[in-house]
């Protein structure tokens, strides 16, 4: 419910000078000893991304009853997804001082659950979207029956696939147990699901609320996610949180503000923009100012982590990619 649109460029987007950070310059912190300067995020997040396919791949492989596995590999493998949760695990791991190769089973499993999320919410008795990432939706191509299997097939699939695969010479038993609590949280009733059922049900006032639970509790967990790999101590755990959630937030309002801005210009009715968004509730403008309050919080609580120098930067550029948009991948439609 988190980075889930492809955008290749913000037009006529702009926000303050103050609050604004190149591509090729990245600062965590005005302290000259802090970090460098310049960091690729698009090789990092190129990289990791094709070990990550790669993985899910050999994670699902088509076997009895085949419909459903090839539902399930339709969402999960689909053309253009960008791995935005596994990807923020694998930093998070990395930036504490973990082994990539601890995160990699649940980066995957956070996939499967990011994948499963969205098959459930095309669905015509949810929001109703025929197409996801410029391609039919599951329940468009596969019906609606066989979307509600394949989604929950995924959500214990990634459960198992973190139990199974994660080294245990890498990562404690009970560290996993909290990986595991943890998405089970933010998928549950007090979580995502908890984000779709107001989304659906609740007023226009409860948009913090469902922006928070529909697409900040995917960033939020993967960030913790990373963290608790790595052995981080509870006030890491609680940094990550926060900057997790403002960060999945943050691009999902930016996507809102680029299509409420593709819509009047194409002369499209506002109410036609989704009415529980920032934008939907409050207008562009307003919504830009949330975006930038977002940015400017989500690298705050980065602050706590300058003291492991260029290993922050990844996290950090994460912040900005949110709303800069300054690359696509190769298969991005």
């Amino acid at each position: 419910m988190v980075f889930t649109t492809p955008i290749t460029s913000l037009p006529n987007l702009h926000f303050p000078k103050s609050l604004s950070v190149t591509q090729q310059k990245i600062r965590c912190s005005s302290t000259a000893s802090s970090v460098s300067t310049n960091f690729d995020l698009k090789t990092y997040w190129s990289t990791l991304r094709e070990e990550i396919n790669q993985k899910l791949d050999e994670a699902i492989p088509v076997q009895y009853p085949n419909q459903i596995y090839e539902s399930m590999r339709y969402s999960v493998l689909a053309k253009g997804a960008k791995r935005a949760p596994p990807v923020m695990c694998v930093a998070a791991c990395e930036l504490l001082g973990g082994n990539r190769l601890a995160a990699f089973p649940t980066a995957c499993a956070l996939e499967m659950v990011h994948a499963a999320s969205l098959i459930h919410d095309d669905l015509p008795c949810m929001d109703d979207d025929s197409s996801r990432r410029g391609q039919p939706s599951n329940h468009t191509v596969f019906g609606m029956d066989m979307a509600i299997l394949a989604g929950d097939a995924l959500f214990p699939l990634g459960f198992r696939h973190i139990v199974s695969h994660t080294p245990t010479n890498l990562v404690q038993e009970t560290q996993l147990l909290r990986v595991i609590t943890e998405i089970a949280r933010a998928v549950g009733s007090t979580g995502m699901a908890a984000g779709q059922f107001v989304d659906l049900e609740g007023p226009p006032s409860c948009i913090e609320f469902v922006q928070e639970k529909k697409y900040g509790e995917m960033g939020e967990c993967s960030a913790v996610c990373g963290g608790l790999l790595a052995g981080a101590t509870d006030d890491e755990i609680e940094g990550l949180r926060k900057y997790g959630r403002a960060v999945g937030i943050l691009y999902q309002v930016v996507d809102d503000v680029l299509e409420a801005k593709s819509k009047t210009k194409a002369g499209e009715k506002q109410e036609e923009i989704k009415e529980k968004s920032y934008v939907g509730v409050y207008g562009i403008d307003k919504a830009m100012k949330v975006a930038e309050d977002l940015r400017a919080e989500a690298k705050r609580e980065l602050e706590g982590f300058k003291k492991y120098g260029d290993m922050v930067l990844p996290l950090y550029s994460f912040v900005d990619y949110a709303v800069d948009r300054g690359f696509s991948f190769a298969d991005q439609v």
